[in-house]
């Protein structure tokens, strides 16, 4: 392992009404700054919120996928969250489709999944990170996480710490250009940065580097930690 997850950043226009529609969606605490929500178990990771005053453009490269456990659960997570001021989504879903498509306050993508996707199965509240990105992404994460391949077929991969939580997934190559830096960013306590060099990361600026694809990663202190 080179790399621990230790946190998810997420940039907003405003961060502290943003840290509490999640925190409600999720059932997570807020920190003392009012802009982080705490880790729900262990393994887990912290949710960043980050001030930038930049539009939301285009979809996100990454989004959540909410689990449920049952049909009336993930109707309540619906609900819940339409009351905390998101609202619903139309991404070309068809009606027999198992997810429901919804956008925060500032319309970053999420899916409530219902309780009969076996995907999901046994992983957290948060059930996937689920990506756009090449399989040779996949295979970078699960090298530098030491993370087990969960699925691995074609252009899609996935991985999970063998402790449990959350799935991180790819989907295949992004259908898009990327222009500008991404709203949602993965930062990491590494600890050989040469090795994230040499497994295929570019050192953008300061603590900001790239994963094979060009997505954005933050490198923080080595000593944050979360459960590999």
């Amino acid at each position: 392992m080179t790399a621990a997850f230790v946190a998810l950043e997420f940039d907003a226009a405003d961060a502290g009404r943003l840290a509490r529609f999640w925190a409600g969606v999720l059932g997570r605490d807020i920190a003392p700054d009012g802009v982080t929500l705490l880790p729900d178990g262990d393994p887990g990771f912290e949710i960043r919120f980050v001030p930038n005053p930049e539009p939301k453009v285009r979809p996100n490269q990454m989004h959540f996928d909410l689990t449920s456990s049952s049909l009336a659960d993930q109707q309540a997570t619906v609900e819940r969250a339409l009351d905390l001021g998101g609202r619903h989504l139309d991404v070309g879903q068809l009606p027999e489709e198992d997810h429901v498509v919804l956008a925060d306050p500032e319309g970053n993508e999420f899916c409530v999944v219902g309780p009969d996707n076996g995907f999901l199965r046994d992983t957290g509240v948060i059930g996937c990170l689920s990506c756009d990105g090449s399989r040779a992404v996949g295979l970078f994460w699960h090298e530098i996480l030491g993370w087990p391949l969960v699925w691995d077929e074609g252009e899609e991969t996935a991985i999970q710490s063998p402790r449990g939580g959350s799935k991180i997934s790819w989907g295949g190559p992004q259908d898009r250009a990327k222009t500008g830096a991404n709203r949602l960013r993965p930062v990491l306590a590494v600890t050989d940065v040469d090795r994230l060099l040499d497994l295929g990361a570019t050192h953008v600026d300061g603590t900001t580097y790239a994963d094979p694809d060009g997505n954005e990663l933050h490198l923080s202190g080595t000593d944050e930690h979360v459960g590999a």
